[in-house]
């Protein structure tokens, strides 16, 4: 089996740009999406989003969780003040996400890594290395703090 996965940390807003969500928090973001920028009628994307991704392969999901909340945890409670901000602006809930996003059979995924027992157990097809994760104390009070929600997509490709 094939596994393609990424974590990404975002903020989206329908009127509120990504250049003005990094100049309020003052956090550069890796990665930003222009609403309408695909498609103007209906607007696709449909938000502006500021994101923060992880999308280093050989780490499991936790980890890659765990490299974005690193990098965001001391900016937590003002980056939650500003997802609030978003709501109250878009009259909506949910400004502040944190993805999970992982593809099976993908082609570019990575392998079943089968070599060797591991803690004297022998590996068995079906267990591949990246699958299985938590989150932490510290990841929830992230979630909290920045008025996340935590949404996990799975696919398979083809």
């Amino acid at each position: 089996m094939l596994v393609s996965q990424y974590a990404y940390f975002a903020l989206s807003s329908v009127r509120v740009p990504a250049a003005e969500i990094t100049a309020r928090l003052g956090i550069e973001p890796d990665e930003v999406l222009v609403r309408g920028s695909r498609q103007a009628d209906p607007a696709r994307p449909a938000t502006h989003r500021w994101k923060i991704a992880c999308r280093k392969p050989g780490l499991c999901v936790d980890e890659q969780i765990a490299q974005i909340v690193d990098r965001l945890f001391t900016h937590a409670e003002r980056i939650g003040e500003l997802a609030a901000e978003l709501d109250r602006v878009d009259v909506a809930p949910g400004a502040s996400v944190l993805q999970i996003v992982r593809v099976f059979e993908h082609p570019e995924g990575e392998k079943e890594d089968l070599a060797g027992p591991v803690d004297g157990l022998q590996k068995l097809p079906g267990q591949h290395q990246l699958l299985g994760w938590h989150l932490d104390a510290r990841v929830l009070e992230f979630l909290r703090l920045t008025r996340a929600e935590l949404d996990v997509d799975e696919y398979l490709h083809g």
